[in-house]
This record gives C-alpha cells, structure tokens and sequence, in this order.
C-alpha cells in the first residue's frame, strides 16, 4: 500500500521581487493591448455606426451627436494614439526581427523613443484635425 506524503508548500515564483518595470515591458504589454484596443473597438463602433445608418435618419443624427461631441473626440484621440503606439512598436519589432536592438540600454531607448512618438504624433495630427 503505497502512502500518501502530504504535498511540501510549492515555491512562490520570485517574478515580482527581482524584476522591475521597464519601458520595454511596458512597450509589450501596450503593443497588445492596443492592437485588441483597435481590432475590438473598431468592431464595436462599426456595428455601431452600422445599426444607427439602418435604424432610420433619427437613430443615426443621435449616433452623429455622440460621435462628434465630447465623447466621440476622446474616443478618436485615443484610437490615434492606439494607432501610432502599435505602429511604433511594430517597427520597433521589425528592427528587432533583424537581429538588432536587443542591447539593453538601446532596446529601452527605442521603447521610450515609441511612447514618445505615439504621443507627439497623436497631438501632431489632432493639432491639425482641430486648428487647421
């Protein structure tokens, strides 16, 4: 008859202790989450506009109020800033796909370099949306 050891407490991993935040694990995290931000979002806002357009003239004038009122600009600058950060850390990964930029200090660079590109060019063509 074999016996039952009662199982020894399993080693908690030390992942949060030793490691800190970086721009490059920011940068990853923020290339997923934005590329499902826009793929998601689009989605639901197509639909949206979709169904509003097939509702009749009044339905689509109230989606029209929304999508060009407060709401629809924070909605539009945040899909732009999406935009630019995930196509900022795509090309980041396509140098990076070459075998380059994979030194530590350069890699962090870049990371902060796509941030603030997301950022100025987001204001960039909002300046030019808004004032021009």
């Amino acid at each position: 008859m074999a016996t039952v050891h009662s199982p020894r407490p399993r080693p908690l991993s030390p992942h949060l202790s030793i490691w800190r935040w970086r721009p490059n694990m920011a940068v990853s995290i923020l290339h997923r989450a934005t590329g499902n931000a826009m793929a998601f979002g689009a989605v639901l806002l197509f639909t949206w506009w979709l169904l509003a357009a097939a509702s009749g003239p009044a339905t689509y004038a109230s989606w029209y109020r929304v999508a060009h009122g407060w709401l629809g600009l924070i909605v539009g600058i945040g899909f732009t800033w999406a935009m630019f950060q995930h196509m900022g850390s795509g090309l980041r990964h396509l140098v990076m796909d070459t075998g380059a930029n994979y030194e530590i200090h350069a890699n962090q660079r870049s990371a902060l370099l796509t941030m603030a590109f997301s950022v100025i060019m987001t204001g960039l063509v909002w300046a030019l949306v808004l004032f021009a």
